[in-house]
């Protein structure tokens, strides 16, 4: 029996463009809760974030992991958090400060509680700024627009990302450079669209999040669902036995989820939790978790 769902955001539970998670979806989470179920983003997000994504429905969002699961909620309150080392920041910072011109860090203050959402980039050239929020993979990411510093400042980072103007093969290149003058770091592709990474702690991914909030449940791995579609929700999907890629999934994502059901853009895992809630006065597993093709993958499409 599911008794957690844990959940990307961004084109999986939200398509693209859209402004928040559906009336649909807010139902299929409330239904999960009166049934005795937990219900959690895992997103690339600050907490901050996802007021406007669940409709200032606070509830929605009491657990979870943000941040790429460097911070996570059980009920409303903080259980775990990673922070990312300040000096690898720095040392990134200084990397693409020189061996590039359209590329930056930008760093997140979060606060002592999470839900601060101040933001710095980590240059002394506006101009690469510039070049990097009005290139096409980025220009439709309003409000992103964040004051320039020349250093990473000594509060613990949670949440940091590099922006780039870059395609992201060329970004996919940089990777490869920037693990190799910062190994302390890890770099994922938050989407499948943006031209941007997300940053975390070598080692610390959503995949151990999602496991720590079992532990934090007293749940066991098969007892959690998780959803997602994109290179940062990896981890997750390979970290319990219910791994569920959505329709518009990447390949890898597709490839590595034992359940596939239709896409972010047709609610597909609102109805999922729909099933997931209904599923709880019995026991069973939802459907969308039993029906199984000859090749291994499953053909329901919720």
């Amino acid at each position: 029996m599911i008794k957690l769902v844990l959940t990307d955001m961004d084109d999986t539970l939200i398509p693209a463009g859209h402004d928040g998670a559906s009336d649909y979806a807010i139902e299929g989470i409330h239904a999960m809760q009166a049934a005795g179920l937990h219900f959690g983003p895992v997103s690339g997000r600050q907490p901050s974030a996802m007021g406007w994504m669940f409709r200032n429905r606070a509830e929605c969002f009491s657990t979870g992991a943000f941040c790429n699961g460097q911070v996570m909620f059980v009920d409303g309150e903080v259980v775990a958090s990673h922070a990312t080392d300040n000096a690898a920041l720095m040392r990134l910072a200084d990397y693409l400060e020189h061996e590039t011109d359209d590329t930056y860090l930008k760093v997140y203050s979060l606060g002592d509680d999470f839900w601060d959402n101040d933001a710095y980039c980590v240059t002394s050239d506006p101009e690469r700024v510039r070049r990097a929020m009005e290139s096409g993979g980025n220009a439709w990411l309003k409000g992103e627009e964040a004051p320039c510093r020349p250093v990473v400042d000594d509060a613990p980072v949670f949440k940091a990302n590099i922006w780039s103007a870059r395609s992201r093969e060329e970004l996919a290149e940089l990777r490869e450079c920037v693990a190799a003058e910062v190994p302390e770091l890890s770099l994922v592709f938050p989407n499948n669209r943006v031209r941007l990474f997300d940053i975390l702690p070598a080692g610390w991914d959503k995949g151990c999040a999602a496991l720590e909030l079992a532990r934090a449940l007293d749940l066991t791995s098969d007892e959690v669902a998780v959803f997602g579609d994109s290179d940062n929700d990896l981890p997750m999907i390979g970290a319990v036995p219910n791994s569920v890629a959505v329709a518009n999934a990447n390949e890898a994502v597709t490839a590595a989820a034992r359940w596939h059901i239709g896409a972010a853009v047709d609610d597909a895992v609102a109805g999922a939790l729909h099933q997931i809630a209904a599923c709880a006065a019995t026991g069973e597993m939802p459907s969308f978790m039993r029906q199984m093709s000859t090749t291994g993958f499953d053909v329901t499409n919720v």
